[in-house]
């Protein structure tokens, strides 16, 4: 494979959102696209109220454009152009309702699990049509098992809690950005090494995206990506590692968006069971923050921790 392809990806992706960036933020605040601030979450960030979000349209634009230039249009670009572009289109109306309609809510639960739901059939639709294996293997080993029928419901969790849990993990100044850049990054390596051409392309292009709009991202934040950011990468990383057969190391690699989601779950449930909170406040970025952390510090941490759990991802793959 060649490799120039992959870093002009990079590049192109890259330098398209630094572009794009003074264009649409000043359009997002003009049109009011303000972000809302939650008044039970630590004080210091009521002043990130009506900063603009929904920039997470310039991270799925400078992809889309990179990927669409580079890509060889096989049946894997397909399917991550589903689960990235679709996915991203749900978080962009549930961030258009919450703005527009001002609905703190956005699309009501059942609207946003129809439209997670929907693209998730279509990308099961995709890989089934492309004969895609269904075999499951066990992250630094040879040993795997074959799900059969049971691979599609599988694929549909796979998407649900990655786009999921990446949305949890967007907090904070610049913590998705870089995290997500991160995780891109060791699955460009893993699919340059499986030989996966269009996952590498896409991983690449992602990483170029995320980190040109970091720039505008990083604290103190000129713009917020919204659900239209996080849900397209959720979606992205997960047709990624399912495309390179490395749905399980998802769950390392991708290891901060899992302890992001594990918190909410654990402090939703023990509440109700319990009556008592486990965190100062959920999702944990939160509660380091309430226990006397900088953002700054949580957000360079948490980059830390994706770090060194992208790098033993890479070793239990390669």
């Amino acid at each position: 494979m060649d490799t120039m392809v992959i870093l002009f990806s990079l590049g192109a992706s890259f330098l398209i959102a630094v572009l794009l960036g003074p264009l649409f933020i000043p359009l997002l605040r003009r049109m009011k696209f303000g972000q809302q601030i939650r008044t039970d979450g630590p004080q210091s960030h009521l002043k990130k109220s009506g900063t603009p979000t929904m920039g997470g349209i310039i991270i799925m634009l400078a992809l889309l454009i990179s990927f669409l230039k580079f890509s060889d249009k096989t049946p894997d670009f397909w399917v991550l152009f589903t689960a990235s572009l679709g996915f991203g289109l749900v978080g962009f109306l549930d961030d258009y309702i919450k703005i527009v309609f001002k609905r703190s809510l956005g699309l009501t639960a059942r609207q946003k699990l129809f439209g997670q739901l929907l693209f998730s059939i279509i990308v099961c639709a995709e890989l089934y049509n492309m004969n895609h294996s269904t075999m499951i293997t066990v992250p630094g080993t040879s040993w795997g098992f074959d799900l059969g029928w049971f691979y599609y419901p599988f694929v549909v969790i796979i998407l649900f809690g990655s786009s999921n849990a990446v949305n949890f993990t967007d907090g904070l100044d610049g913590l998705l950005s870089g995290t997500s850049a991160i995780a891109f990054g060791a699955f460009t390596i893993i699919a340059l090494q499986l030989s996966e051409h269009e996952s590498a392309i896409f991983s690449a292009a992602m990483v170029g995206a995320v980190l040109g709009f970091l720039i505008f991202n990083a604290h103190p934040a000129k713009v917020f990506m919204g659900d239209t950011g996080s849900l397209g990468i959720g979606g992205g990383i997960a047709a990624v590692a399912i495309l390179t057969k490395t749905e399980l190391l998802l769950v390392i690699v991708g290891g901060v968006f899992v302890l992001e989601m594990l918190s909410v779950i654990l402090q939703v449930g023990s509440f109700k069971l319990r009556g008592k909170r486990i965190f100062k406040m959920s999702p944990i970025h939160h509660h380091f923050e309430l226990i006397g952390w900088s953002e700054w510090r949580v957000v360079t941490t948490f980059w830390s921790v994706g770090l060194i759990l992208a790098v033993v991802g890479l070793f239990l793959a390669l």
